[in-house]
């Protein structure tokens, strides 16, 4: 069976691509800062699995150095890892970049920048990397400044990393607004239910999977059009 390894995979986009994938047969190695949370979702995708479907929990924070070297050790006890799905994300507060704490920055970055590198370090045999962008990567958004520079660097270090590894596919992901946490956070007391669900978005997440388009920067909207280039 293919191994996958996916971060922050207790809600949102993490858990629903968690669920898409153990229903078609893959071992998986998921986290989430949440224990029990990330337990009610590995129930899930055990259910949803096959027979001999494996599904390991590593709770812990993908920003901790620590955390990242045990989800690393685990995956490897199920075999070479095929794909590696860098969804976790911060979103840190959101004042104007001229008020905006460093120290809240830095964590931004630990967790939405390093992590993703430091995982691809650690799993350097894995054969896809999707790392899960935005579109306030290449958009300037008042107030997005901390998380959506933090995106443009994930987004610049899978450009490099696909010309320096041939041999990898690296997409950066733009899966485009979604009925998330995350997002309701960005938006507080705002309705936020025209959105559509995270499970919507998967099959364009799948189809970078499956057909292997070369390494680049894909929008959600795009794939689930059909077009690749």
């Amino acid at each position: 069976m293919p191994v996958g390894v996916i971060t922050g995979a207790s809600r949102g986009l993490g858990r629903a691509t968690a669920l898409a994938l153990a229903s078609r047969g893959w071992d998986l190695v998921v986290d989430a800062r949440e224990a029990t949370a990330l337990d009610r979702a590995v129930a899930e995708f055990r259910s949803r699995g096959g027979p001999g479907t494996q599904v390991l929990a590593v709770p812990g924070d993908v920003g901790e150095p620590s955390h990242r070297a045990t989800l690393a050790r685990v995956a490897r006890t199920l075999g070479p890892v095929d794909l590696l799905v860098n969804n976790a994300s911060a979103l840190g507060p959101m004042p104007p970049l001229a008020d905006y704490p460093l120290h809240r920055l830095a964590s931004v970055l630990a967790v939405n920048v390093l992590a993703p590198l430091g995982l691809i370090q650690l799993l350097d045999a894995v054969d896809t990397v999707i790392n899960v962008s935005s579109d306030a990567a290449v958009e300037a958004y008042p107030n997005w400044g901390g998380y959506g520079a933090s995106k443009a660097a994930l987004d610049h270090l899978s450009a490099v990393l696909a010309v320096e590894r041939a041999e990898l596919r690296v997409y950066a992901f733009d899966p485009g607004d979604m009925r998330t946490a995350m997002h309701q956070e960005a938006f507080p007391g705002e309705d936020i239910s025209d959105r559509p669900e995270p499970e919507t978005v998967v099959p364009a997440l799948l189809r970078l999977v499956a057909e292997r388009p070369p390494s680049g920067r894909y929008r959600a909207s795009d794939l689930l059009a059909g077009v690749t280039a």
